[in-house]
């Protein structure tokens, strides 16, 4: 055929068919093509639709049964470690039935919230056997924000800090959502014109109750807060590690030196005068490790939680664990005249700090104290209590060891930046009541290289032994970067010398000429920002910033799931037991080394953003009621758009918009990291001491935009606009900028 049928036509060869034929179906049995010609099937459809001649094919979704080739969501693997997925766009009645993924094998590994195009085969009671035919960029974009009820549905206002464009929610996607919560949502289909559609996916409840600052990060990058069930039960039902087989420590006195509110202590230290005549003037240093890998062993349910969180997720106001509080408050914690099991490293060092020898040993220990750093750092200085009285000799020997590795340290020179941290403290009510700079003692800093030395060894004892390992890579800094932070440099008037390899000394001289200037906090937030990101890897590319060639984290395996792997293959490497083929490296470890190392390395990533978008709103509700105040602070970034000023009193960021800088237009030098006015030619660069207003502190995205009221104790000139002066005012700026870029390339030449 080749015709448009009448509808008798068409009804008669519609009901020699089996089910109901779709349009492309129904216009290549009668050969019709052609866009017009199928506009005319449809409308002849349609009104046999209408006389009831024909009924059209309803989606497959609503009753239940699905498309052979569709989009699904994966969920994340089961009990089972079996991975499961649903449809990305479910619309039948009750739950969604049970897709099992079977990916094949050079296929990309697929993970919680991929989406994924797939065939579906039906697997009787089990539901569907999915195969993946690709992986799909990206998934619908999903919004955190406040709903507002309407007379026809709701709104949307997001609260992610740069995001105004409100979302549209039917009466049948509100999930009952009342007015004012903070609600989850996801993209719904397309739209051309208009707000975008939007269906929530969860309620998160009130978002001004106390401590809900923190919720709204941990909901807004999906870190898992919730314990499963099974997992819940694993942890519960885990009995304490036995004490036999193991090396006995508790002779030794070994202490937790942590903050004064730590609930988990995972790692303790003793030192002591080296006996060994040929290393006179020496140290021995030991470092013990809770055990964790005793009771979080390969492929259970706490393995499999553990890996999907990564890491433990830190807030002002709670803990996201990576591990159970039976585990990680309990059983695995160090606590004070307990017994506990761990995994323990004895290093020898030399008079000058210098690591001779190391072995690990599996032990059990008893812990004499637990310290905080203030209690520990007043052991140092000779003030003693009750708890650091009978320890007096054990801290002078401690001290002694960490004073002889700062001779080590200066020859290794890592990078030596100082950067103060922020300390929120909050009342009862989980509203800030001050904001505070967190003091670095030396006990931080005994601590800090006790520990990097114990990752140290057991990087070396692993690649030595040949046993697969994670290793905590920083690679060194790119050209470009190093470029950026060179510039600058230049413009504080400093040198960073080029034209060799850079090492970390050489980072390190710039810090020391800026040390106790007016840039020295710029130089040393500029040379953190031209550093890249640390990861997890496979393979070893050594830690540039600690000027280490190899380098793992052994040392906090309750927070950290690369530590736990680091634990097993210590295990398997030395054949600990009681099994080491219990609790080391399983074959399943060891082939998805790779992938775990990616895993773990996002999780982070997503645990310091959320982290760091928490502290933003809660210094954002702390100044809500200081608009209108000056403030003291440097321009810590330039971007198009405006300047990033960092506060001096808290060290909060805010932004002030180019379009508060006055009626002319700015210019945007990337390289020189400046903007200047074409009229005024007022230049605004990285590193100027300004003073500004608060204009508005938005505490639900932690938003802040302030005014700019001088620069370098000079008040901003606010020049009217005018045709004669803004010709003359442009010619001022470009001869300015011209002679400051001549400036810099002469300085460039004599450095």
């Amino acid at each position: 055929m080749s015709h448009m049928p009448s509808k008798s036509e068409l009804s008669a060869w519609l009901s020699e068919q089996q089910g109901t034929p779709t349009l492309r179906e129904i216009g290549r049995a009668f050969g019709i093509k052609g866009g017009a010609a199928k506009v005319d099937l449809k409308r002849l459809l349609s009104e046999m639709e209408a006389e009831g001649l024909f009924t059209r094919r309803k989606r497959r979704a609503v009753t239940g049964d699905l498309p052979p080739v569709t989009v699904l969501r994966v969920s994340g693997p089961d009990k089972d470690g079996d991975l499961l997925a649903e449809p990305a766009d479910w619309q039948g009645k009750g739950a969604p039935p049970r897709i099992q993924i079977l990916p094949g094998k050079d296929q990309p590994a697929l993970g919680a919230g991929d989406r994924v195009l797939a065939k579906l085969l039906p697997a009787g009671s089990d539901g569907y056997h999915a195969h993946p035919i690709r992986k799909l960029q990206s998934g619908p974009a999903t919004v955190l924000g406040i709903y507002r009820t309407g007379s026809e549905g709701g709104r949307i206002m997001p609260i992610d800090k740069g995001v105004d464009l409100e979302w549209m929610v039917s009466p049948a996607d509100a999930k009952g959502a009342r007015d004012g919560e903070l609600v989850e949502a996801e993209q719904r289909g397309t739209r051309r014109m208009g707000l975008p559609q939007a269906r929530i996916l969860a309620r998160l409840g009130d978002p001004s109750a106390p401590r809900a600052v923190s919720l709204i990060a941990i909901h807004q990058h999906g870190i898992p807060d919730r314990f499963p069930d099974e997992v819940i039960a694993e942890a519960e039902a885990a009995p304490e590690a036995s004490a036999e087989g193991r090396t006995d420590l508790r002779a030794l006195d070994l202490i937790t030196i942590d903050p004064w509110d730590a609930r988990d202590h995972d790692d303790a230290v003793y030192a002591e005068p080296d006996s060994d005549t040929t290393n006179p003037g020496g140290h021995v240093v030991w470092v013990a490790i809770a055990d964790v890998a005793a009771y979080v062993t390969p492929g259970s349910e706490l393995d499999r939680e553990a890996r999907k969180r990564g890491n433990s997720s830190y807030f002002p106001d709670r803990v996201v664990p990576m591990l159970p509080d039976r585990l990680s408050g309990d059983l695995c914690s160090l606590h004070e005249g307990v017994d506990r099991p761990v995994l323990s490293v004895r290093m020898v060092l030399d008079a000058q700090g210098n690591k001779r020898a190391h072995r690990f040993e599996r032990a059990v220990m008893r812990s004499r104290a637990s310290l905080s750093y203030e209690q520990a750092q007043a052991g140092f200085d000779g003030r003693f209590d009750d708890a650091t009285e009978p320890l007096a000799t054990m801290l002078g020997h401690l001290h002694a060891a960490w004073k002889a590795t700062l001779i080590a340290r200066e020859v290794r020179q890592p990078l030596n930046l100082d950067l103060p941290e922020r300390q929120i403290i909050l009342g009862e009510d989980g509203k800030v009541t001050s904001v505070a700079f967190k003091e670095r003692l030396d006990a931080h800093k005994v601590i800090e290289e006790f520990m990097v030395m114990a990752n140290v060894a057991a990087a070396e004892t692993l690649i030595e032994r040949r046993t697969p390992l994670l290793f905590r890579v920083h690679e060194e800094p790119t050209l470009e970067k190093i470029n950026a932070l060179r510039e600058v440099a230049l413009a504080a008037g400093l040198v960073l010398a080029k034209g060799q390899v850079l090492q970390t000394r050489h980072l390190n001289k710039l810090l020391d000429q800026a040390e106790g200037g007016e840039f020295d906090e710029l130089i040393n937030m500029a040379t953190l920002r031209s550093m890249t990101q640390a990861y997890y890897g496979a393979e070893n590319f050594g830690h540039f910033g600690l000027a280490l060639r190899n380098y793992a984290h052994f040392t906090s395996p309750i927070r950290r799931y690369s530590d736990l792997i680091v634990h097993r293959a210590l295990i398997t490497a030395h054949r600990f037991g009681p099994n080491p083929k219990h609790d080391g490296l399983s074959d399943w470890d060891i082939e998805n080394l790779a992938e775990t190392a990616t895993q773990i390395s996002e999780t982070e990533r997503r645990s310091m953003t959320a982290e760091r978008d928490t502290t933003d709103r809660y210094l954002a509700a702390f100044m809500a009621d200081r608009i209108g105040a000056t403030f003291s602070g440097r321009i810590a970034g330039v971007a198009r758009f405006g300047l990033f000023v960092k506060l001096d009193e808290t060290g909060a960021d805010g932004l002030i918009p180019i379009r508060t800088l006055g009626n002319e237009f700015f210019r945007h030098d990337v390289e020189g990291q400046t903007l200047t006015g074409e009229r005024s030619g007022q230049v605004l660069g990285l590193g100027q001491r300004v003073q500004v207003k608060l204009a508005e502190a938005e505490a639900m995205t932690g938003g802040l935009l302030l005014e700019l009221l001088e620069v370098e104790g000079r008040e901003i000139p606010r020049q009217p606009r005018g045709k004669a002066g803004r010709t003359l005012g442009r010619k001022t700026a470009a001869t300015k900028a011209k002679r400051m870029k001549i400036r810099k390339k002469t300085e460039r030449k004599r450095g």
